[in-house]
């Protein structure tokens, strides 16, 4: 078996932990583990480096030179993803536990983020399970983000309090108040015994677009493409729209087919169009063929596959691709002749999806629709102006609403909970500097366009499942047995019914309850908790449905400009449509689907951290000038060290446990501190009043103390 595969090392992987998963003793002899695993006849040293690499996974302890199956002894495997003033928390590697563990500063063994721990689990406190590092499996060796100090040292922005040092041959030019990207190069037993070096300077810690940079650097996310990159765009975008392109399309630039997006939107990657049948409806879904011009293998495809996705944040992008590709040739630009991949759905008067038929198309799109002015039609208070754009739209655009609006009736009857999310809208100036901060509300056509990529998407993988196709479906799975619970607790706090929530429930049992708490003042939480109750949508080669959606087969089709996944299905679904051979489709891309996958969703966490750390860095910024106000919100979670409040606007910040003036509080059943002298009570959902004490730009952390009479 070739070990320099990360295939290989992950069935070794998956081997090991069912073997001693299923042995009674927590000892482990090295021979006898060889012959189970089917290694026996492995060299010495191969024998020897299987060792190896299950102890540097965690799978076994050794100590004291005897090997251990940490699963016999009770333990666990988690990587580090935050490390705070004196915690962290780590996710856990195997097994189906999706709960992060928090450990205490203690318990850390001076661990850094990326670092693999074997964990010992401790009396639980708080929401999420706890533990304690028993050994470092493996170093992660992160780049780290923090300031460079008038000290002389290194603060990471999530663990303030602790200060790295840094010999004067390893500044790198840093300046005191720069904020720096930095490495470890020495290790010692505790956190400030480490050694630190400074990798590159972005300016000052004060600036939050200077911090973002940084925070980019630290996800491996990289504004600028390489010049093959750029020359293979180029040259793609001189070539434009051919003759020879469109022969063998189906033509349908006298159709009045439009985007639908918002104002600042460049790379427009999806047009609609409906028609009313007398038997019912006709969707057509038109999406920018990508595939067409980033061809397999090329230094374009090389460079969208490393990527993954575009990432957003404030009013930037950092795209997937070229300009010259994403806002240019791909985009599907108003009164220019674009190739798109194209689905057609047939609806019965119901809404219900009766048949569907994908094809390669050129379109030419009527205007560049935009959300507000289509809302604004749509609730009657449009300008003439805005009349007059889409003249020979209006009759279709009420045809839409009417059709998504069936759409979203037939979802809500089959259970998908209608979570919102908590996004905001974050206004710059000319400088970069925040200076408002707006709740980015879903409109009427939002959610129109929404219910018409679903559908698209259920239908590219319904093409596929029942087809055989290799493929990268988007998978969601259950709630796990300790989230349900924690979301249990939550629920009967707050006097809804929980007798449903329990492993294997139904989403439409959950979104029964859901809907009970809407009208109520506290369903933002209920909202916020729930959401961090599901579990993270991931890629996946297998076919394992979409909790959340109720859906048996979900993926991206919809967004090849922006999501690497949708690429590499367009090209699937393009040979189908093109009729090759089965056999020749399933030789071109079995290898590949799962690699793309697994990449594309270690991506998609990258620029999902990336985009909120970038959120929380301008929020600091636009917060920062009004320390000493008095603001209103709603308690959001609570944690051991403290209880968090989320402003009207979306900000978030944190009350400290050691703010409160009377130091009675102690937390209870994981959602409130309650004063026993007192009686006094804070719980998740309670509207209070807070005083913004802090607000640190470099860490993107807001502090607040309870302002006093709530």
């Amino acid at each position: 078996m070739d070990w320099n595969t990360q295939e290989n090392l992950e069935k070794l992987e998956q081997e090991a932990i069912v073997l001693l998963a299923g042995l009674k003793k927590q000892q482990v002899e090295k021979k006898k583990l060889l012959a189970r695993l089917g290694l026996e006849k492995l060299s010495r040293e191969e024998g020897d480096e299987v060792v190896r690499h299950l102890i540097r996974s965690g799978i076994l302890l050794k100590q004291k030179d005897a090997l251990y199956s940490t699963f016999g002894l009770g333990y666990s495997v988690a990587t580090l993803v935050k490390l705070g003033g004196n915690f962290g928390f780590a996710t856990p590697c195997y097994g189906e536990k999706e709960e992060d563990i928090f450990i205490p500063g203690r318990g850390l063994m001076g661990a850094m983020p990326g670092d693999r721990l074997v964990v010992r689990p401790i009396v639980r406190r708080g929401t999420s399970p706890e533990g304690e590092a028993v050994a470092i499996a493996s170093y992660g060796n992160q780049p780290l983000i923090g300031t460079y100090t008038e000290e002389g040292a290194f603060v990471l922005d999530s663990a303030p309090k602790i200060a790295f040092a840094v010999a004067k041959k390893d500044r790198n030019g840093a300046h005191a108040g720069d904020k720096v990207l930095a490495e470890l190069i020495g290790r010692g037993q505790r956190h400030w015994e480490h050694r630190i070096r400074i990798v590159k300077t972005f300016g000052s810690a004060d600036s939050a677009r200077c911090c973002c940079e940084a925070a980019l650097a630290a996800g491996n996310i990289i504004p600028r493409f390489p010049a093959q990159v750029l020359q293979e765009a180029r040259d793609q975008q001189e070539k434009g729209v051919r003759e020879k392109d469109i022969a063998t399309r189906i033509d349908l630039r006298g159709q009045p087919v439009f985007t639908i997006d918002s104002a600042d939107s460049l790379d427009l990657d999806d047009a609609v169009m409906v028609s009313k049948k007398k038997a019912g409806w006709e969707l057509s879904v038109h999406i920018a063929d990508v595939s067409h011009y980033v061809r397999r293998d090329t230094a374009l495809d090389k460079e969208a596959f490393e990527r993954g996705t575009s990432v957003y944040y404030a009013n930037k992008v950092v795209p997937m691709l070229p300009k010259e590709l994403s806002n240019g040739i791909c985009s599907l630009n108003p009164q220019e002749d674009r190739l798109a991949f194209s689905v057609f759905i047939q609806l019965d008067e119901k809404g219900e999806m009766t048949d569907y038929r994908f094809a390669k198309t050129v379109i030419r799109s009527v205007v560049k629709g935009v959300y507000k002015e289509i809302n604004a039609i749509l609730d009657g208070t449009a300008e003439q102006s805005i009349l007059n754009k889409y003249d020979t739209l209006l009759e279709q655009i009420q045809q839409m609403k009417e059709l998504a609006d069936l759409l979203n009736q037939k979802r809500l009857r089959k259970g998908t909970i209608e979570l919102q999310s908590s996004e905001a809208k974050i206004i710059l100036d000319e400088f970069d500097r925040a200076v408002d901060i707006q709740p980015r509300v879903q409109g009427v056509s939002e959610q129109m366009i929404e219910e018409f990529m679903l559908l698209a998407n259920e239908a590219a993988a319904s093409l596929a499942e029942t087809r055989h196709l290799p493929f990268v479906y988007r998978i969601h799975e259950q709630p796990s047995p300790e989230k349900l619970q924690t979301l249990s607790s939550l629920f009967k706090l707050l006097g809804l019914p929980t007798q449903d929530i329990k492993p294997g429930v139904k989403p439409a049992q959950l979104s029964k309850i859901f809907n009970e708490a809407k009208d109520k003042p506290y369903f933002r939480v209920v909202n916020i908790q729930t959401l961090r109750s599901m579990a993270k949508a991931r890629y996946d080669s297998e076919n394992l449905g979409h909790y959340g959606l109720c859906s048996s087969a979900y993926a991206h089709f919809t967004s090849p400009i922006r999501r690497y996944p949708d690429l590499a299905i367009h090209r699937i679904l393009g040979d189908f449509v093109r009729q090759k051979p089965y056999d020749k489709i399933v030789k071109r891309y079995a290898g590949s689907v799962d690699s793309i996958a697994k990449h594309s969703t270690s991506r998609e966490i990258a620029a999902m951290t990336c985009e909120r750390d970038c959120d929380d860095i301008y929020k600091a910024e636009y917060m920062s000038g009004k320390v000493g106000e008095i603001f209103e919100g709603v308690i959001s979670s609570v944690v051991p060290h403290g209880m968090y409040v989320e402003l009207d606007n979306t900000v978030e910040g944190l009350i400290r446990t050691d703010s409160f003036s009377d130091g009675g509080f102690e937390m209870t059943e994981g959602y409130m501190y309650r004063n026993a002298n007192t009686g006094i009570c804070y719980k998740i959902g309670d509207r209070v009043k807070v005083k913004l004490v802090a607000a640190s730009i470099a860490s993107g952390r807001i502090d607040f103390i309870l302002n006093e009479g709530r």
